[in-house]
């Protein structure tokens, strides 16, 4: 659907200020999207961006309808796993495997297929079935050494299922190549991994201050006995 110039700023503005604030600020990305949805709520790429700010603030019936909506307008499948993750918000697990095996899962790329599979796991986990959630995970994604875009969030998922299981050797392992593959610090692979280890970490800053606090308190003594070593010596001296 084509816009008016002037109204097709003001959306493309909207859209790019959701664009930028999504990540730190979702509330405010989410207000930028309500603005471009009351402009153009006709054109999918702003049903698809209200749907993203709307999953970022946790409204997932929200997010699910404007999903589907940006769906139906393109028939374009590759927004199906964040609808699936949608249907877990809402505390439907069962839902979400059901989508899992759907035909459209078979239209996606690579990289939406090891979402899907994220997502089924995700809902096997909500569910209480962790075993399955492992089975779930493993694949030739996971098993490849090459590192693609979704490799450190695949192992990260799991060695954190492996750990939920009691298997602990295990996810150390998977913690450790989920560092391996995680070159942007996506994950806390690397936290995670030093707890199992029994690394304990210090704020610098809280030691910093503590120490602070100790000068602070030495200091308050000083001046009471530089007083009376000062009066001892003028005794001296007379």
């Amino acid at each position: 659907m084509s816009l008016p110039k002037t109204l097709a700023d003001d959306v493309a503005k909207n859209l790019v200020m959701v664009a930028q604030l999504i990540d730190d600020d979702p509330e405010q990305a989410y207000a930028y999207s309500r603005i471009a949805l009351r402009l153009a709520s006709r054109v999918a790429a702003v049903r698809e961006a209200a749907g993203f700010a709307a999953y970022a603030t946790q409204k997932y019936g929200e997010a699910l309808a404007e999903f589907r909506a940006a769906k139906r307008m393109t028939g374009n499948v590759d927004l199906w796993p964040v609808m699936a993750d949608c249907e877990r918000g809402l505390g439907r697990p069962e839902r979400a495997m059901a989508m899992a095996g759907e035909p459209e899962v078979q239209k996606l790329d690579k990289a939406g297929q090891v979402e899907m599979r994220l997502v089924a796991a995700g809902a096997r986990r909500d569910m209480g079935q962790i075993d399955a959630a492992i089975v779930t995970l493993q694949g030739p994604e996971l098993a490849a050494h090459a590192i693609q875009p979704w490799t450190s969030r695949l192992r990260y998922a799991y060695a954190d299922a492996l750990l939920s299981a009691g298997r602990e050797d295990e996810a150390r392992e998977w913690f450790g190549k989920t560092i391996e593959a995680d070159h942007d610090g996506a994950t806390d692979a690397s936290d995670r991994l030093a707890e199992l280890d029994g690394v304990e970490f210090v704020d610098a800053l809280v030691e910093d201050a503590d120490d602070d606090t100790d000068a602070d308190s030495d200091s308050d003594g000083d001046p009471d006995d530089d007083s009376g070593d000062e009066a001892g010596t003028e005794h001296h001296k007379d």
